[in-house]
């Protein structure tokens, strides 16, 4: 057979790999998912885990304790500009989602049969409403906590300008973060560690864990908390098969936090 000669296939039609179980690739193939897996990660969730660690470290050995810190996300970049800043935003949310393309284009590569995306919207939605309830509400207290211990610093989820864009693109934001971290962090890379052969407890704490690492930025109560939602929402995966709860749970979340807090900071004394 020449290099260039079809695969064989079987009676289904498919290619072999296209059927292959969790951990069956060839010895060859799983190499290359390693290397796929650090490439992916180098250049999206696993980069800001490093990030992340280093801005804890820096924060933690100021003089000044964390819980009188504030850390900003969701900022203007040029405030005199609100033109030029909605285009920096967009720009934002577009450089965000593309690590989820990604990551989806590789999976369908190797795994056509990777179909956790087609939306049911019913049932999707019952889903993310009630794992966004499921952890919401105990994540706010988990923050207040955290930071009334003093392991966590105060977080400013929007600081962008009184302008008509701000709400929409603060609702575009928690979508794009619904879909990097969900697609990449638990379709992507707890099917892949499946794949190389890892045990289902290990490829659930390995998702968990690098969630709460790249949170790491928040203080120890953002690590505990998003650590935590890993293992609910990498659990939920392997049990529903489904991607879309997840994504649009995620993107409820953040909603609530970025629009909640441009309405109630300074209101509500807690925040």
């Amino acid at each position: 057979m020449t290099d260039d000669a079809p695969s064989p296939t079987d009676l289904s039609g498919k290619r072999p790999q296209e059927n292959a179980l969790p951990g069956t690739f060839p010895g060859n193939v799983r190499g290359g998912l390693g290397v796929e897996i650090i490439a992916v990660l180098g250049v999206s969730l696993g980069a800001s885990a490093i990030r992340s660690i280093l801005s804890f470290v820096e924060k933690a050995t100021r003089p000044v304790a964390l819980s009188q810190q504030t850390t900003a996300i969701n900022r203007s970049v040029v405030p005199d500009r609100p033109w030029l800043d909605l285009l920096y935003q967009l720009a934002s949310v577009l450089i965000t989602v593309m690590p989820a393309v990604l990551a989806l284009y590789l999976m369908n590569q190797r795994r056509p049969r990777f179909d956790i995306l087609p939306p049911r919207p019913r049932v999707d939605l019952a889903w993310a409403v009630a794992l966004a309830a499921a952890i919401g509400i105990p994540g706010l207290a988990l923050y207040v906590g955290a930071r009334e211990l003093g392991v966590n610093t105060t977080i400013s989820a929007a600081s962008l300008p009184d302008t008509w864009w701000a709400i929409p693109v603060l609702v575009l934001a928690a979508t794009a973060n619904g879909l990097l971290e969900e697609v990449v962090v638990v379709g992507y890379l707890v099917t892949r560690l499946r794949d190389l052969g890892w045990a289902t407890w290990a490829a659930v704490g390995a998702s968990a864990l690098l969630r709460g690492t790249y949170h790491l930025y928040q203080g120890l109560g953002g690590f505990v908390g998003n650590a935590v939602m890993g293992l609910v929402f990498a659990l939920f995966f392997l049990i529903k098969r489904r991607l879309w709860p997840l994504v649009i749970a995620h993107a409820l979340l953040d909603i609530v936090a970025y629009v909640g807090y441009t309405y109630l900071a300074g209101r509500i004394s807690w925040l």
